[in-house]
This record gives structure tokens, sequence and C-alpha cells, in this order.
């Protein structure tokens, strides 16, 4: 089996960017391990576990209370009229009046 030059070296530049990709993301997190250890004296600790894990448990917690006031949110903009499966033309001038009869958009739009 016989390659022309051109598709040799069109495999030759496509491995060579997907060394590079592969490579890029590796070297970037090295260097900001490298520059965050430069700002502390001493040695860095790695995070135990335990920690790990409590941190993991902080930001489920944070997501879970996100959705519900997400969905309260939603919740008050239904009762007040929005229907969100609807297909409507007129879709941000309905979600604009039901904002404002739930008391919702006041604050998130100034």
């Amino acid at each position: 089996m016989k390659f022309s030059p051109a598709k040799k070296l069109a495999v030759l530049l496509a491995s060579g960017a997907l060394m590079i990709g592969a490579i890029t993301p590796a070297m970037a997190q090295s260097a900001s391990d490298a520059s965050s250890n430069d700002n502390t004296t001493g040695t860095a600790k790695p995070a135990s576990p335990q920690n790990a894990q409590t941190t993991k448990e902080q930001r489920k917690e944070a997501r879970k209370e996100a959705r519900a006031k997400k969905n309260a949110e939603l919740k008050k903009l239904e009762d007040a009229g929005y229907q969100p499966s609807k297909d409507d033309p007129s879709y941000p001038k309905n979600l604009q009046n039901a904002e404002k009869k739930a008391g919702i958009g006041a604050a998130a739009s100034q």
C-alpha cells in the first residue's frame, strides 16, 4: 500500500495536533500548580479524603438549594400565568408579565 506525500503529511500534522491537544491541559495544570505553590511558604499538603468529601457534600447541598430556589421561582411564575411548555410567539412579554405579577423580575432586572 503506497501513500502519497500529501497524505503522509496530513497524517503527520493530524497526529501532531492530537499530541499537542493532549499535552496542553496537563501543562496548563502543572503551570497553575506551580504558580499557586510559589505564593505559599513551606510544602503544600495534599487535601485529605475527609476534606474532599466535605467539600463534595457542600457542593451537593448548594446544588440542591439552587434547584429548590429555581423550582420555587418557576412555581410562582406558573401560578402567575406563565406557561413554559407553551410555544408562544409573545414569549418574552408573557414571562415579563408573570414576573411582574409574582414580584420576581423587579430585583433581577435592576
